[in-house]
């Protein structure tokens, strides 16, 4: 495996000092990290905003018409665009949530162990539930490239007795697949992550990112970027660092904007010792170019950062959640979600 560093890399520790801007943040770096830019306010059009207290630990994806879903409470839930929530739908053991690009909500049913389309006609559609006759650990998070293939996630926390997946030699797999339009279902990373979490795919089929996020004691904590071949499978070679976030919280559920730029939920305020340390504040969003630059970093006050989605009539809203609550702030740049498409300029 090769590993190409980005140009904000270091090996141990988080070198952010941040201090607060309208709710954006600017960046002083140390000397091992002056290549960094400073962009203070050029990507968030304002500070965050509490929505809610309850009921969005992950998952957001937004419906033009229906509002904000997010995953929380062993629940769906629905955000109305008045403001109005209720459960969307009840003990979904949800966890990742998108809208394929006709509009039909994809699942990670991180509970049941399964990914599941819920069609526009009300009823739902198992589409994968395990690999070679073994059930999924957790599927964590989704993306989907633009042939409408589905990525995801399947990370195992917690008790891990339970897991069934193994490679040829017999080692535990925490991987990522691929479902294809016939339902046919790949594995397309191993053991070249450890602990995959978050993923996204760029809208030109080029890169995929993955958030490597073990939180156990001396776990990864890294962004790794993977060239993705025509076929939907990785190019392992390509394997490139786009940062580390050392022995704080890592990288969670991330989304692009219209300009391709990564907006990455990570981070902690308290420390999670021994295992996850907070030496200051680093819980928020932080915004990278494809090639691994820092470009900006938001700091949202909750732990955890867990995740994030675009939204709002001109996808200028990113949605954040973090420790169950709900957060909005303005973007410069809109979103680019598969679903629903870019308003026209």
């Amino acid at each position: 495996m090769k590993i190409r560093l980005g140009s904000w890399h270091r090996s141990a520790k988080l070198a952010l000092a941040v201090s607060v801007i309208c709710g954006s943040a600017s960046i002083a770096v140390g000397q091992e990290n002056a290549s960094v830019s400073r962009q203070p306010a050029s990507i968030f059009a304002g500070p965050p905003k509490l929505l809610q207290e309850h009921g969005a630990g992950e998952g957001p994806a937004w419906h033009p018409e229906k509002g904000l879903f997010t995953s929380g409470e062993g629940n769906i839930n629905l955000r109305d665009r008045d403001g109005e929530t209720s459960v969307y739908q009840a003990d979904s053991g949800s966890n990742g949530l998108m809208f394929d690009r006709e509009g039909r909500l994809v699942v990670c049913e991180a509970v049941k162990r399964r990914i599941v389309r819920l069609e526009l006609d009300g009823s739902k559609t198992v589409l994968a539930d395990g690999f070679e006759g073994m059930k999924f650990n957790q599927p964590n998070d989704l993306s989907i490239d633009s042939r409408g293939r589905i990525y995801f996630t399947d990370p195992q926390y917690g008790d891990r007795s339970g897991m069934e997946l193994v490679d040829g030699a017999g080692k535990h797999v925490e991987g990522v697949y691929r479902i294809e339009l016939d339902g046919t279902v790949s594995r397309i990373i191993a053991h070249e992550v450890d602990r995959p979490n978050g993923l996204v795919v760029t809208s030109d089929d080029r890169y995929l990112f993955v958030a490597d996020n073990n939180n156990g004691l001396g776990g990864a904590r890294k962004l790794w970027r993977f060239d993705l071949q025509s076929d939907g499978n990785v190019d392992v070679e390509s394997q490139t660092m786009i940062h580390d976030w050392g022995t704080t919280r890592g990288p969670d559920g991330m989304k692009l904007d219209e300009l391709g730029r990564l907006y990455v939920a990570a981070g902690l305020n308290e420390p999670h010792l021994p295992q996850e340390t907070a030496e200051q504040p680093t819980a928020g969003i932080y915004v990278f170019s494809q090639e691994g630059e820092l470009l900006d970093y938001l700091r949202i006050p909750r732990d955890e950062t867990t995740n994030c989605a675009f939204g709002g009539d001109d996808l200028k809203t990113l949605f954040v959640t973090a420790g169950g609550t709900l957060w909005s702030v303005p973007t410069i740049a809109a979103g680019d979600p598969a679903f629903p498409s870019l308003p026209s300029n």
